[in-house]
């Protein structure tokens, strides 16, 4: 898999081989960040179920100035950290540990400018991981948070401070772009 745009632009970040994780095609990776816009100012991004972090080295790439990935398996850990310093990146964090768990203890204190969250497909954790990306306070005002599903999945469009911008359907793969509107919420 290469990295499409940014600093690590034509670089190969390896993946899992298996059906343990679902890597985010090329194709809708590149959608993904015509979406969100071609290249960041800092900021700290949330690479969650993260696999091989594609996502996460991507936004880096870009211009994301630190990136936490979580993923519970031993493997993608691995190949995450491998990916990271065949890249010279160091400034992230790679826990490895349930999604939930993470939320709800070794990311508290962190507040994340974009969020990706792409759990397996319908295993109905989506709307749990926004409430406590928003009850958890992990959210900076005006954070963006992108959930990968399958088409077929439906979830919460509205939460306390976050609301549902737009949905983009590509193949099976559904992406739902979420805004922290923070204060501004009614």
């Amino acid at each position: 898999m290469r990295i499409i745009a940014g600093d690590f632009k034509g670089r190969t970040i390896k993946t899992i081989k298996g059906l343990s994780t679902r890597p985010t095609l090329d194709k809708v990776r590149e959608a993904l960040f015509n979406i969100l816009g071609q290249y960041f100012d800092g900021g700290v991004a949330l690479d969650l179920f993260a696999g091989s972090g594609a996502l996460g080295i991507e936004a880096l790439s870009r211009g994301m100035e630190k990136c936490i990935f979580v993923d519970v398996n031993y493997e993608a850990i691995k190949m995450i950290k491998e990916n990271l310093k065949n890249l010279g990146i160091d400034s992230c964090e790679v826990i490895k540990n349930d999604a939930i768990k993470a939320l709800d203890g070794s990311l508290k204190g962190y507040q994340f400018d974009l969020v990706f969250l792409d759990p397996p497909y319908k295993k109905n954790l989506i709307d749990t991981i926004l409430q406590k990306l928003i009850d958890n306070n992990l959210l900076k005002k005006d954070a963006t948070i992108v959930v990968e599903s399958s088409k077929e999945e439906s979830f919460m469009e509205n939460y306390k401070s976050l609301v549902f911008q737009k949905a983009y359907v590509y193949g099976i793969t559904k992406l739902s772009i979420y805004k922290n509107v923070g204060d501004d919420y009614d």
